[in-house]
């Protein structure tokens, strides 16, 4: 029998927009998400719309055609993916300042943004003598895959971006180009209207993000190295979209690594090498309290309330 997708479909969206009473949006695209058992998190803010949601296709679908019908975004592209269960245990609609937070209240992407290229014509222009690509994931993202030679400016958050590059401007000043990538493209876009807005002209983004990338580009071409992470239950995922190796750590909701999950300091649901020194004895019982109840929620097939995965928060 051939393969066919769980009944779950988990969709990513984003689109900046113009929502000058993003408040009024926020009741009846609730009610709709839950009248159709909908679940996971939607951001609305007066730039936009950002968020992942999972239900069944067909539900999906409705609340994507009331999205559809808002100012702006009826060409809102979104990402699939599948799921053998309900990866969020409720829905959540909220109001903020950004779709995606950078602290920089007069940065537009709708008056100016730098260069779309699509994953068919990254390679030839990373490749190209003196462009710099940079990374404007957070490091815990870069830490497990990037392009090749790009530059990991070691944020923590989004918000840190602005600081970081003009701390650097210098050293971009002489460059014929700037290309820069994140996982599904809303921070790499708003990155690139910041670059703008500082004076720079000649500044790309990869259209789609990694994620498109990884599903368009065949391996043997590409330039990424190790794998992305996701924010949903995937955890990571490689070329092709195939899932990676990568496993969760519930306590920091860090990615831990195959090598990671062989130390002493990791243990499923409690710690790992990357939090088990910042967390106390107390701390690490509460953990692991949770994670039994969990997997005896598991064994009765129900969603533990505790069960938080990565893509309940949007990317900082």
């Amino acid at each position: 029998m051939a393969d066919r997708p769980s009944p779950l479909r988990v969709t990513a969206l984003y689109r900046f927009a113009r929502f000058p009473d993003a408040a009024a949006l926020r009741e009846p695209l609730a009610r709709l998400c839950d009248a159709n058992h909908i679940r996971g998190t939607i951001l609305l803010a007066p730039e936009g719309i950002n968020g992942t949601i999972a239900g069944e296709p067909d539900a999906i679908e409705r609340v994507l055609a009331h999205i559809r019908a808002l100012p702006g975004c009826a060409d809102i592209a979104v990402k699939d993916s599948f799921a053998d269960r309900m990866p969020f245990h409720r829905m959540k609609v909220r109001l903020k300042r950004e779709i995606v937070t950078m602290g920089e209240p007069d940065i537009d992407p709708l008056e100016e943004v730098g260069h779309y290229v699509p994953p068919a014509a990254w390679n030839a222009l990373i490749d190209a003598p003196g462009t710099i690509l940079i990374d404007t994931r957070n490091d815990y993202e870069v830490a497990i895959g990037s392009f090749s030679g790009a530059i990991d400016p070691k944020t923590q958050s989004f918000r840190d971006f602005p600081a970081w590059f003009r701390a650097h401007r210098d050293d971009f000043a002489a460059a014929p180009k700037i290309a820069m990538f994140c996982t599904g493209g809303i921070r790499c876009e708003k990155a690139t209207a910041f670059l703008k807005a500082e004076g720079l002209d000649e500044v790309y983004h990869l259209e789609g993000g990694i994620l498109k990338y990884l599903e368009e580009v065949p391996a043997a071409e590409s330039r990424w190295e190790g794998e992305c992470f996701v924010f949903d239950q995937r955890v990571a995922v490689t070329h092709g979209l195939e899932i990676g190796t990568h496993a969760l750590c519930h306590a920091c909701r860090m990615p831990v690594s195959p090598v990671d999950r062989t130390s002493p300091l990791y243990v499923e649901g409690v710690s790992c090498p990357a939090c088990h020194a910042t967390r106390d004895a107390s701390q690490r019982a509460s953990y692991a309290e949770r994670h039994r109840q969990e997997r005896l929620a598991e064994a009765r097939g129900e969603a533990h309330v505790g069960r938080v995965f990565a893509e309940d928060t949007p990317p900082k």
